[in-house]
């Protein structure tokens, strides 16, 4: 029976910045991170759009906001110190017709309160400039979004954490199954055996609320997965976008629309849409669990997400199986972007937090219980964030354990 001092369980980009800040809270105390697959980063933080995001969306004031800025900063010198592959290459996010305008503005003043640095309005010249192929009447500069390899990341910021201490491990291929706790320990039951810890951390993404249990959530949250597709540009296309091109985003729908992005390893990469998933962690369009399936629809807050949002979730799904309805909102963008220039590519899956009413919890969130604390929800920009994220999930630990 292993025994530490703090155990992490979950190995995304969340779960590793936690290790991470917590060994340099804590350099001398023994800690654990505990991942269930054979590599870190796998699921959510491997299967993102690998952009470093500016902060230039969220609400002022909020966590996301705070540390999105926060966290980008620190996140771009850790690049550049461990040599993580990455790019500060700047993104558009354009204005294709005059509707679009007032959010687009809306969008420009958060940016501006959030303390997102060189952002700047252009007109449909200046966009030209700056993408050739791109159409709009207006848009936002935005010279500090880039892009990065995440997993690396990732894997970095565990491995740093077992320098800081020699005792610190990472176990792999290690499934957490259950958590339990006594006056003093907390019982973490995984498919190699028993861990004690004297206290938890949970960061389990699309597994938080199971590993939560009802106790914490109280019915009253869980997690609903949405899968993105994603199309490449074929190489001959691929000219026609330098770095990142956007859409303004529809304030009534919780997503930011399919959009072009460089990749750090090459590649332009196009999506993603959202469409409602049978399957957690299944990455594939026909992908099916009766469990996780069951489970989504007798939380009531699924039925009222969908009530409120069915109208867009049609046009997602059209998306999803019809690549002719996925290249004419590509085109709204990219007007000359043909069908013979985008090919079918990788998929990821969202861990979204809805309550019981049926809404997205927009911000990160958190839940003390106990030796234990469950991080619930990490919704974009989490991986941005991470550093940052992950030093407020620790210092909210410590509150709560009553160590500082």
């Amino acid at each position: 029976m292993d025994q530490f001092d703090i155990a992490i369980i979950g190995g995304g980009i969340i779960g590793c910045a936690v290790a991470y800040k917590t060994s340099l809270f804590y350099p001398d105390k023994k800690i654990v991170l505990i991942e269930k697959e054979s590599q870190l980063a796998k699921h959510q933080t491997g299967r993102n759009s690998g952009v470093i995001h500016s902060g230039i969306y969220y609400k002022p004031g909020s966590y996301k906001a705070i540390n999105c800025v926060k966290g980008r900063r620190e996140l771009v010198a850790f690049a550049k110190e461990h040599k993580i592959p990455h790019d500060v290459c700047g993104k558009l996010i354009v204005a294709t017709h005059e509707s679009e305008l007032p959010h687009l503005n809306k969008v420009f003043q958060n940016g501006l309160a959030n303390g997102v640095e060189g952002i700047e309005m252009v007109d449909s010249k200046k966009i030209k400039e700056i993408e050739s192929y791109c159409e709009g009447i207006q848009a936002i500069y935005v010279p500090c979004t880039g892009i990065i390899d995440f997993p690396a990341a990732a894997r970095k910021m565990a491995e740093l954490m077992t320098y800081k201490n020699t005792s610190n491990k990472i176990l792999l291929s290690t499934e957490t199954v259950g958590i339990t706790q006594e006056s003093d320990v907390v019982k973490i039951k995984t498919s190699k055996g028993e861990i004690m810890a004297k206290n938890a951390i949970v960061c389990a993404g699309l597994q938080a609320d199971r590993l939560a249990g009802k106790k914490v959530t109280q019915n009253k949250v869980a997690i609903v997965g949405f899968r993105g597709d994603y199309y490449d540009l074929t190489p001959e296309a691929q000219h026609k976008v330098k770095n990142l091109i956007y859409p303004v985003p529809n304030p009534q729908f919780p997503f930011l629309g399919v959009h072009f992005t460089r990749m750090i390893h090459g590649g332009i990469e196009c999506g993603p849409n959202a469409v409602f998933v049978f399957k957690r962690e299944g990455y594939s369009k026909t992908a099916f669990s009766l469990k996780d399936t069951l489970e989504a629809f007798a939380f009531k807050g699924t039925w009222k997400f969908f009530m409120k949002h069915w109208r867009f979730g049609i046009d997602e799904y059209r998306g999803a199986f019809s690549k002719a309805f996925f290249l004419k909102r590509l085109q709204k963008l990219i007007p000359s972007l043909k069908m013979e220039e985008i090919i079918p590519s990788r998929c990821g899956i969202r861990a979204m937090a809805l309550d019981a009413k049926g809404n997205m919890l927009d911000d990160f969130y958190m839940v003390p219980d106990g030796r234990v604390l469950h991080v619930i929800n990490s919704p974009s920009p989490a991986a941005t964030a991470s550093l940052a994220y992950g030093e407020e999930i620790v210092r909210r630990a410590v509150r709560e354990w009553g160590e500082g």
